[in-house]
């Protein structure tokens, strides 16, 4: 669906894309994930054509398209302000890429309405200037403004950056669930690693103007390529030598006290029953934060510091200076 290949992005003698290649399929909904500055936004909009790269291709559907104008391209954009018109009604702003197309008055009204029932946009709120409305609403009309004029490719930057952290979540549903009922091919640009883990078929991981790793939401976060990803992805233990080594020494593991080894905090078992595989080590509960679902819990063994997640089922329940037992199994480490 689309292809890119080994682009590159300059801006003067700066760099900021390098052998990025990308392969999106058809229907998917395919996620940039990287820190502010990394390279993810330049990308969205080479597939756009608000930047044109200095080396490398875009393909979508058999078609090169690395040269053809924006508006030639039939890719709607969802920009992170969402970019409406604030004095215009939400019928006008969905319409507005209509008009532009010279589309005929009975088929303008037909579609608008059409995309508005779709994005559940009543025909009250089509009537209200958009300044009226909330953002869980704004981003609505933008989404119903990028798709009304049947693009092949959704392209979203950053959408629910500006929203509380409650609505992010909801929208969050929302927008996967829409996503899935048009089978619409979708390109989302986040730094929130959750937000990416959640929506996503398949993330690409930036750093630095280069891609990390690709891969499904499960592979980025327990196959994490390599050091960075394991970093930015979740939570995680970084293993100390004196660990690693009563590690290895209990369950003929060998490994190298001078490499860096992860561990994520749910593969830390606080008073796990004996259980062939796992090494257990002595602890003390240090702090304890309570989340409701689960418990995440500080331990000090082995002369540092790791974390713990426990689910919480209502019977466990460690407090600070109680002594414990970690469980670890050697195969959950990340070794870089």
């Amino acid at each position: 669906m689309i292809n890119l290949t080994d682009i590159e992005v300059k801006f003067g003698d700066f760099t900021a894309l390098e052998d990025i290649n990308i392969h999106v399929k058809e229907g998917q909904f395919y996620t940039f994930l990287g820190p502010s500055g990394c390279g993810k936004t330049t990308t969205l909009r080479t597939i756009t054509g608000f930047i044109t790269p200095v080396k490398g291709r875009v393909v979508v559907k058999g078609k090169d398209i690395t040269d053809m104008p924006v508006e030639k391209r039939n890719i709607g954009m969802v920009f992170q302000n969402y970019a409406l018109f604030p004095t215009m009604s939400v019928y006008e702003n969905i319409a507005f890429g209509l008009r532009v197309n010279k589309v005929e008055k009975g088929e303008l009204d037909r579609r608008v309405h059409e995309m508005a029932a779709k994005v559940e946009l009543s025909e009250t709120q089509l009537a209200r200037k958009v300044a009226e409305l909330s953002g869980g609403q704004q981003q609505r009309v933008a989404i119903a403004r990028a798709l009304v004029n049947n693009p092949a490719i959704i392209c979203l930057d950053e959408p629910l950056s500006n929203l509380d952290a409650k609505l992010r979540v909801q929208l969050r549903g929302e927008l996967k669930e829409m996503q899935k009922n048009f089978g619409i091919t979708t390109v989302y640009v986040t730094h929130d690693q959750e937000e990416a883990l959640t929506l996503s078929d398949c993330i690409a991981v930036f750093n630095n103007g280069r891609i990390e790793q690709i891969g499904t939401p499960n592979e980025i976060y327990n196959h994490s390529k390599t050091e960075f990803v394991c970093n930015f992805i979740g939570d995680i233990n970084k293993l100390q030598p004196a660990l690693l080594r009563e590690l290895s020494a209990q369950t003929g593991a060998a490994f190298d006290p001078d490499k860096a080894s992860y561990l994520r905090l749910e593969r830390v078992h606080v008073n796990l029953p004996q259980a062939e595989g796992f090494a257990r080590f002595p602890a003390v509960i240090t702090n304890r934060e309570y989340y409701g679902l689960y418990i995440k819990y500080t331990l000090s063994l082995c002369g540092q510091t790791i974390r713990a997640i426990e689910k919480n089922d209502g019977t466990k329940y460690f407090k600070a200076g109680e002594q414990v037992t970690a469980s670890i199994r050697p195969d959950d480490l990340m070794v870089y």
